[in-house]
């Protein structure tokens, strides 16, 4: 363990008698920002140790998903600030341009206004005046938990700088050939009036309908069925497998559309399955993604028959009728000619809707920006492959790969108004010049700037270098960048995680974004269903920040935090920690009053006790072992175990094995004193990037120092005594039989009995006073009578419990509960011995026979024991 550096003088051993989280949370925050512990310096020669945040939406508050993902970053974070590093935990929001402009759109709904009646301009100057005003309260929220970020480096994805980095990355990508405007099959949402990307469509099971229509007449007849009749209306042509005998004699063939005076062309396609419903497709090259594909094979015409609010533009009956009111209509019309050969009702299909409003999303075609993604998309997938990013877990990797390794050219225009404008301007003779924020854009008659903005995945995709002065060289780029970690939910993988490290690679002259990325799963109830409004189940953190405390909170998340797996929380779990936090206060509150000090050298080994010597080990070894944890992400397992060291160990056994020593006072005194000082010093440094703040309040008290937060991170000094600990080991099996013994015959916990112990065939002498003390044992007295005698481990302890138990009565008890635990025996032992038995079970099945087997056995031993421990009568 290293010396705290800045000797103090001794520490004022006061604290109130119960840890109130509300009086000192929002205090300490505010010291540690005015003292710029977050702060980084890239001039300094420390390591570099960086992390972004994953930028919330402007529009956003704090939910469980943040609470958790901040928790992780931040335990990195401090740890690392404490081990020496320049550390820089990177803050920062997201423009969200769908969300922030629906927020805005509807507040102007309110005036009965709309975006139009504004116009670009003053809309766009309105939405800013809302980020100002009502934009960003997470910021305030993030404090609550304790967020160690850099807040003076706090950035916007449209802020000045950031929109120089996309006007930069784009006219490069443009100009390298990777930025490209075609027409394509988009997802449309109705509602929000833009195009929206494949990852921001939510899939889930609706009830429609299934009908079958008939093409054509006579000979020339062909049958189709959809769930979308509406879309009929834009056929241009029927296709058919090329080897689909039925339909040989009609392909190259012209049959009637119906409710149309139009006819369309029969075409053979390789796309078709022949096995599935009739054997033949409509084609609808407009509005279908895979009919647009066909529409391309064999030259056929694209007709739009909606318009951007999915509303029908067909000249006829139908037109100005909204799809849904459409699809009705125009299957009673088909019906009517006696047109629907089938309908089937309801037709259970999965059908997307826009992950932001959750309209139906409508495929369309639409004249949209694109990025070619297929170099950019393999120098990502290589940059993993070769070893320069890691993914954690490892796992994780496949799910990476099966994306990236197929992704789509990816569309990253957007139909909105507030967002980064994209930086193109047409020409009067279809001119397209892509303009850089040092670059004068062209004037004069004819000429305008494109009216789309990007997609907001775009900026967000350079987070990890804009955030650091991109494009320019600036002294932060050259010592941050890379980043160390990022740290994300899997769910993301895609939107954001993939983005960064095509962009990072491409614009860092293939220097990817992050070493290393770590995978956390979704917060979910404690029974592990997802929390949403509509199960009723979200959970607001900062009610339960406002209950049990920040660093409760915290502790319940890290707790649940297994690297890539869904986080099951609950109430009575925050509680629980919340009791953690007050038994460590209450724990340390006990010591510091009876002599624990931080005060000077820790003793030699041979002024110690065993009890000291064990504990010492105990505390190098935790440090070695969550120090092991932090480096895998193992965030759970190394809460578990600082939870039972500091629980368990030190608390439940070091304290009260040393309260007889504190008591005598003296030398020995004066050295457990000393080492229980050490141990709440560095255990407290332990948990600090966890629970920062009851350890800070604890900690400078013990110590008299600044801050943990600036303290050196506890290293494993490599002192270690089996001996010792075998020796406490020992004694701990002593105690614990024994406190079982006194449970099972219903005496209360602090109930003193007279009790005898002989500790001479082990190496315990010394403890005797100390097990006395945990065992609640009196000296025997004159009218001591051996009721129960107990041989463990070595010691026998006799107990008088006359006049303390009902002898018959628990004869009886312990005689009924070990013949049901002999008959479970030979149920287990009869089973197991059936061959056929053992033959036709599965495994799973045998090894819950084979366990059972094993606690009747234990439980038969147990019972034998506490049988003849029993007085006689």
């Amino acid at each position: 363990m290293t010396e705290n550096s800045q000797a103090q003088p001794a520490a004022n051993p006061e604290l109130p008698t119960q840890y109130a989280p509300a009086e000192v949370e929002g205090k300490l925050y505010e010291r540690w920002v005015e003292r710029g512990y977050f702060e980084a310096d890239e001039k300094s020669g420390k390591p570099p140790y960086t992390i972004v945040i994953p930028p919330p939406n402007v529009t956003g508050s704090l939910h469980l998903g943040h609470a958790f993902e901040h928790t992780i970053i931040d335990a990195l974070t401090r740890r690392k600030r404490m081990q020496g590093y320049e550390t820089l935990w990177q803050p920062g929001m997201d423009h969200a341009g769908i969300a922030t402009q629906n927020v805005v759109e509807r507040e102007l709904a309110k005036e009965g206004k709309s975006r139009h009646d504004l116009g670009r301009t003053d809309f766009v100057e309105r939405v800013w005046q809302w980020k100002e005003e009502s934009g960003g309260q997470i910021s305030g929220q993030m404090r609550r938990l304790g967020d160690g970020v850099a807040w003076s480096r706090e950035r916007f994805t449209m802020d000045e700088g950031l929109s120089a980095a996309v006007q930069t990355i784009f006219k490069r990508l443009f100009d390298d050939g990777l930025i490209y405007r075609a027409e394509r099959i988009i997802n449309w949402c109705p509602r929000c009036l833009t195009a929206i990307s494949d990852i921001e469509v939510e899939y889930q099971d609706d009830n429609g309908e299934l009908v079958s229509i008939k093409y054509g007449d006579g000979d020339e007849t062909l049958v189709v069925a959809t769930t979308r009749a509406e879309t009929m209306l834009g056929d241009t042509a029927v296709a058919v497998h090329p080897d689909d005998a039925r339909y040989t004699h009609l392909v190259g063939r012209r049959i009637k559309l119906p409710l149309t005076d139009r006819t369309i062309p029969v075409v053979a396609d390789e796309h078709v399955d022949p096995e599935f419903g009739t054997g033949a497709v409509k084609v609808t090259p407009a509005h279908d993604p895979n009919d647009f594909e066909i529409g391309r094979r064999h030259d056929l015409p694209n007709i739009t028959v909606m318009d951007e609010r999915a509303v029908i533009t067909v000249p006829g009956p139908f037109q100005g009728l909204d799809r849904f009111e459409a699809r009705s209509t125009i299957v009673a019309a088909l019906r009517a000619e006696g047109r629907i050969v089938a309908e089937k009702r309801p037709y259970v299909h999965s059908v997307g809707h826009c992950s932001r409003c959750k309209t139906t999303v409508e495929p369309r075609l639409s004249l949209q920006w694109w990025v070619k993604v297929g170099p950019l998309a393999k120098a990502a997938g290589d940059a993993v492959r070769d070893g320069r990013v890691t993914i954690h877990p490892k796992e994780m990797e496949s799910r990476y790969f099966a994306w990236i390794d197929n992704l789509n050219d990816w569309n990253i225009s957007r139909q909105l108004w507030w967002g980064h404008r994209i930086p193109v301007w047409h020409g009067p003779n279809g001119e397209t010049v892509a303009v850089g924020p040092n670059d004068e854009p062209p004037t004069g008659e004819g000429w305008s700037q494109d009216t789309d903005v990007l997609d907001t995945w775009f900026s967000s995709g350079l987070w990890p270098f804009s955030t650091l002065g991109w494009p320019e060289q600036t002294p932060s780029l050259e010592k941050f960048y890379p980043n160390s970690v990022l740290v994300t939910g899997y769910d993301i993988l895609f939107f954001w995680v993939a983005r960064m490290m095509m962009f990072g690679l491409y614009a860092m002259d293939g220097t990817p974004p992050f070493h290393t990325i770590a995978l956390h799963g979704m917060v979910r109830d404690e029974h592990g269903k997802k929390m949403s409004k509509t199960f009723g189940n979200v959970v607001n953190p900062l009610d339960w920040m406002d209950k049990y405390g920040a660093d409760a909170v915290r502790f319940t998340l890290a707790r649940g935090a297994n690297p890539g797996v869904d986080v099951p929380i609950g109430e009575d779990w925050v509680q629980g920690s919340r009791n953690f936090a007050n038994k460590v206060w209450n724990a340390t509150r006990f010591a510091m009053m009876n002599g624990a000090t931080v005060e000077g050298p820790l003793p030699d080994a041979a002024q110690m006790s065993a009890t000291d010597r064990w504990i010492l080990s105990r505390l190098n070894e935790t440090v070695a072992q969550v120090d092991a944890l932090y480096e895998d992400y193992q965030f759970a397992k190394l809460s578990d175990a600082l939870f039972h060291f500091a629980w368990d160990e030190v608390f439940d056994w070091y304290v009260e094995l040393s309260k007889t020593t504190f008591f005598a006072g003296g030398e020995q005194a004066k050295v457990s004193g000393r080492v229980l000082g050490e141990v709440l010093d560095v255990t407290l440094r332990l948990l600090h990037p966890i629970v920062p703040f009851v350890t800070e309040t604890l900690w400078t008290t013990l110590t008299g120092k600044e801050s943990v937060v600036v303290a050196d991170w506890p290293a494993d000094s490599g002192f270690r005594d089996q001996a010792a600990e075998r020796e406490i080991e020992h004694l701990q099996q002593v105690v614990t039989e024994v406190r079982r013994f006194r449970a099972d015959q219903g005496l209360q916990p602090g109930q003193k009995v007279p009790g005898r112990l002989d500790l001479s065939a082990t190496p315990l002498a010394d403890h005797e006073a100390a097990i006395r003390q945990l065992l609640r044992l009196q000296e025997e007295g004159d009218a001591f009578q051996a009721t129960a005698t107990l041989p463990v481990a070595g010691a026998t302890v006799a107990l008088d419990l006359s006049g303390t138990i009902d002898v018959p009565a628990e004869r009886k008890r312990l005689t009924k509960d070990r013949d049901a635990a002999e008959k479970e025996k030979q149920q287990a032992t009869a089973k197991l011995g059936n061959e056929a038995f053992l033959a036709k079970a599965p495994d799973n099945v045998v090894d819950k026979i084979r366990g059972r087997l094993a606690k009747a056995e234990a439980d038969i031993e147990r019972l034998t024991a506490q049988l003849a421990a029993l007085p006689e009568g």
